[in-house]
């Protein structure tokens, strides 16, 4: 009678002939943990400009329309005082919108740079471990010659 394979000692056998390193995985974890920590800080920060932004903008229009809101003696002086108002609004629109681009552009600008550096580090990273499996499977596939012969 045939004696049963024993699967489990089988599958040690090729897990070890093709070892996994930790280490690469666990540093691969790290550093996409550390840039994602990075583009957090820089969507917040963006986040927390925009917000003193908007907020600045909002309580200077709130000011302006506490003018206009104002008793007037003359009908003319209400005109005058929508009139200005419009025209400090368009003008203060425009720098806080100037202000808002910045801000995007500083966030694009600072994304790439770190996505680059990433990119880099990855390569790098990804050719050494290349180097170091193939190293490793040479070596397997030497001792398995050996044993063979």
């Amino acid at each position: 009678m045939a004696k049963a394979q024993d699967f489990n000692t089988v599958m040690k056998d090729i897990m070890g002939a093709f070892p996994v390193d930790t280490k690469a995985m666990e540093d691969a974890f790290k550093n996409q943990a550390a840039l994602s920590e990075k583009l957090s800080g820089v969507a917040l920060t963006a986040a927390e400009k925009s917000a003193e932004l908007s907020s600045k903008w909002t309580k200077e229009t709130l000011a302006k329309l506490t003018d206009v809101s104002k008793a007037k003696t003359e009908p003319a002086d209400y005109a005058k005082a929508v009139t200005d108002f419009a025209s400090a609004n368009a003008e203060v629109a425009a720098e806080n919108i100037a202000a808002f681009a910045e801000i995007a552009k500083a966030v694009q600008t600072q994304t790439v740079e770190l996505m680059m550096a990433a990119g880099k580090d990855l390569q790098e990273e990804t050719a050494t471990a290349v180097k170091k499996a193939a190293d490793e499977v040479t070596t397997a596939a030497k001792k398995a010659t050996s044993a063979a012969k």
